[in-house]
């Protein structure tokens, strides 16, 4: 008796392979055995740099809100701890966005924080 392969679903699994490496350079496009690693190894850092990319984002509010907070007198880590002591709860989204769009809003955090950290200080 012949050995059964199952033969169309051997050729779904193959076309499903090479349709996702679409695009890609030389036999990694064309050929199932080399196009399988570069879709591996594709998916293995899609999956990474999901995860990392809010990382990222978070690092790049950081450099914005200290860019703004430095522009206006004072610096991040003094800022966010102004911030707390305040009891302004924002995320860092939102500071930044409000650095980049609304620079007289960020600048009235600011002299709040700036404010609150002098009358701690001569109280």
């Amino acid at each position: 008796m012949p050995r059964a392969t199952n033969k169309p679903a051997s050729r779904a699994r193959r076309k499903k392979v090479i349709k996702k490496a679409q695009g890609y350079f030389g036999n990694k496009s064309r050929l199932f055995r080399y196009a399988k690693d570069a879709v591996d190894r594709g998916e293995k850092f899609a999956y990474r740099d999901r995860r990392k990319k809010k990382s990222e984002m978070r690092q790049l509010w950081i450099v914005r809100i200290n860019a703004a907070c430095r522009a206006n007198g004072i610096n991040y880590s003094r800022f966010m701890s102004g911030l707390r002591t305040a009891g302004i709860e924002m995320n860092r989204k939102v500071l930044s966005e409000l650095a980049i769009n609304d620079p007289a809003a960020f600048q009235g955090l600011v002299d709040q924080v700036k404010f609150g950290s002098s009358a701690e200080k001569a109280g």
